[in-house]
């Protein structure tokens, strides 16, 4: 724990009932009962023992706003190690936070609405700084995101202008930075059939609104948003086996790899055209109170197949509701594209979408602070063996649906 430029001391080991490291909320509480001062979750320091993003053992760099009424445990070496970090996020030092929330508070203020109580921190890791604001007319939102993510409002907006309610509502937005108003409701991990059709039917048809032009691509993505299309992302998946990630393979999972690279030709030909994809489309960047869905998180979000949305949420999905998943978003795809062949693209592309994972995983570590790897250490090439792994034994159901035209 540090307050200003003096260090503290340390507090714990105690546990907390989340066991995942980036939900910074119950250390933060327990502290400030504990200590009777503020405090803010500065960063990851180091893990023990867990993995996963979670469980073990975990030590965080913890900032007092205030000096606290008791003397703190000194240990022999305070474990902050010394100098600056070029590629820690600003939400991941006291003075960025201090600016993010300064920024939130005169933002909103300037916009009639104005923070009536502190900032609760929910998460903090390397892909996002996420804190609550009240305010008289409810929760707001405030994200935080790196260097390496899409440009969130400029997405948002694009969605929101074919249809307002499928995204969140956005009060205020700067670089890296964004206000949104809360979404009523819990996320979908445990989403219905009729949940997960209507949502998948709604986001189909604004993608398609947003697509390519049929007959052509344009000569670049649209502003913000990183190209993955097939040039692009066979050249990335190519240079990511050629590095030290395929130095971790078998030369039988190398070759089998690289053979899938040809793969994309073949997606290609399915007909689906360019648009905005998602890229995390999992239910739990859902959230619905009963209703159809509004789509969270587009920090992944770039210019190629949606394909890719497809496959995350079908395998995400609990498993009583992904086939009616699949075959919803294989006919919202035939309704807005006939000369498509959506379900062939799902067979196809089901041991590529690894592989493009594996490549977005690797831009996180390439981006982030050496502390902070601990999260994502091992995640390409584990997901090019999954890749592999889905190429030998391919989903019954997206096979079926690979040879079936749903009309």
């Amino acid at each position: 724990m540090t307050s200003g430029d003096d260090f503290l001391g340390a507090v714990g080991p105690f546990a907390v009932d989340v066991p995942w490291w980036s939900e910074v909320e119950p250390v933060a509480q327990r502290l400030q009962q504990a200590l009777a001062v503020p405090v803010w979750v500065v960063r990851l320091l180091s893990v023990e023992d867990g993995e996963g993003a979670r469980d073990g053992h975990v030590t965080y760099h913890v900032e007092a706003l205030e000096r606290p009424p008791m003397l703190l445990q000194l240990p022999a070496e305070p474990g902050l190690p010394a100098g600056d970090e070029p590629l820690r996020a600003p939400w991941a030092r006291v003075e960025g936070l201090r600016a993010l929330i300064g920024w939130a508070t005169d933002t909103l203020a300037g916009a009639g609405r104005p923070v009536t109580g502190p900032a609760r921190q929910r998460r903090t890791w390397n892909l996002a700084g996420l804190l609550q604001l009240p305010t008289g007319e409810g929760p707001v939102w405030l994200k935080a995101t790196p260097h390496f993510a899409a440009d969130e409002p400029a997405v948002i907006a694009a969605f929101a202008r074919i249809d307002p309610g499928l995204v969140p509502r956005v009060l205020g937005s700067a670089e890296r930075r964004l206000l949104m108003e809360h979404i009523p409701g819990e996320d979908c991990w445990q989403a219905s059939a009729g949940t997960a059709a209507s949502g998948v039917r709604r986001f189909v048809a604004a993608q398609a609104a947003l697509a390519a032009p049929s007959g052509g691509h344009p000569g670049a993505p649209p502003a913000g948003l990183p190209d993955r299309r097939t040039p692009d992302i066979t050249g990335r998946v190519r240079a990511l086996l050629a590095g030290p990630v395929g130095a971790q393979l078998t030369a039988h999972e190398l070759d089998t790899a690289r053979e899938l690279v040809d793969r994309w030709e073949s997606l290609d030909a399915c007909g689906l055209p360019d648009t905005i994809v998602h890229g995390d489309f999992h239910p739990g960047n859902w959230r619905s109170d009963g209703g159809p869905p509004v789509v969270v998180d587009f920090a992944d979000a770039h210019w190629g197949n949606p394909v890719l949305d497809g496959l995350r949420l079908h395998a995400f999905l609990p498993e009583n509701v992904r086939a009616d998943a699949a075959r919803a978003w294989t006919a919202a795809w035939l309704a807005h594209v006939p000369e498509s062949d959506p379900g062939r693209a799902l067979a196809v592309a089901e041991p590529l979408a690894p592989l493009v994972y594996a490549v977005r995983y690797q831009e996180f570590l390439d981006g982030i602070e050496p502390s902070e790897r601990a999260y994502h250490q091992d995640d390409p090439v584990t997901e090019v063996r999954e890749a592999v792994r889905r190429a030998s034994a391919p989903d019954p159901e997206l096979a079926r649906l690979g040879r079936t035209v749903v009309r």
